[in-house]
C-alpha cells in the first residue's frame, strides 16, 4: 500500500499536527483581517464625524 501525501496528512501524528497548524493560521488570519477592518471602519467614521462637527463649528 502506497502512502500518499494526503494519507500522511490525515493519518499520521505529524500530519495531523501540520493540518491543525495550517487551519489555526488560516483562522487567525481571518480573525485579524476582520478585527482590522472593523477598527478601520470605526476610525474612519469617527474622523468623518469630527470633520462634520468642526465644519459646523466654523460656520457658526
Amino acid at each position: 500500500m502506497e502512502n500518499t501525501p494526503l494519507q500522511a496528512l490525515f493519518t499520521s501524528d505529524i500530519g495531523l499536527l501540520s493540518l491543525f497548524t495550517i487551519v489555526f493560521i488560516l483562522v487567525m488570519a481571518v480573525y485579524i483581517f476582520l478585527f482590522v477592518r472593523r477598527h478601520v471602519r470605526e476610525d474612519t467614521a469617527a474622523a468623518a464625524q469630527r470633520e462634520q462637527e468642526e465644519a459646523a463649528a466654523r460656520k457658526h
